[in-house]
């Protein structure tokens, strides 16, 4: 082997060599489809505010250990409607019945598994709050935490993921530009429950 001008002799060592990597492994791509969204209850002491609502919403840990804030949603079932299906999510995770109001858009995105690539369309709905409390006892998943009101102003820098973030800035322009919406989401549930804001 050559000297380098000014140094020592090349020398490689043999364990250090990296084979190129194998040819990528052709995965199955899935599609996936799930409903949730924001299900809100007036807040008290906010008689005629846009923003004064809460939504209930999810804490779950991450597979790093890490918790994560997120709205409630889960698979289509069966012959279930996205509309259906977001309402008996919200209640399997969040204890809370609710009645979809206005459809707040889709979030589409993909991502990789061990096995699969999968891709997914999640439909997501404004709600009102009808009955219930908060729990996540009946979550069939248990992969929530706790659930907890969260005020539509906080709404936004609480969420961890942010196409959810977008979704509630849809959601509070919606609010913010329907009177009809305003009373149909004040004739829900009434606000026994205290709010609980963190």
């Amino acid at each position: 082997m050559p000297t380098p001008p000014g140094g020592a002799p090349l020398r490689v060592d043999p364990s250090r060599i990296a084979t190129a990597p194998a040819a990528a492994v052709h995965l199955p791509v899935v599609d996936e489809t799930s409903a949730g969204g924001l299900v809100l209850r007036p807040t008290p002491g906010f008689a005629s505010a846009s923003t004064g609502f809460d939504a209930a919403v999810l804490l779950r840990r991450n597979r790093s250990g890490r918790i994560e804030w997120c709205l409630p949603k889960g698979h289509l079932e069966g012959q279930e409607t996205p509309e259906e299906a977001a309402i008996r999510e919200i209640r399997e995770e969040t204890g809370i019945h609710g009645s979809v109001q206005v459809d707040l858009g889709v979030i589409d995105y993909w991502f990789t598994g061990e096995d699969r690539r999968v891709h997914k369309v999640v439909h997501h709905f404004l709600l009102r709050a009808d009955g219930g409390s908060l729990t996540v006892e009946n979550d069939p998943d248990g992969e929530a935490e706790d659930v907890v009101w969260v005020g539509m102003d906080d709404l936004p820098d609480k969420l961890s993921y942010p196409n959810e973030q977008r979704l509630a800035a849809v959601a509070a322009e919606r609010l913010g530009s329907s009177p009809e919406l305003l009373a149909a989401l004040r004739s829900g549930m009434s606000h026994l429950e205290t709010p609980d804001h963190p």
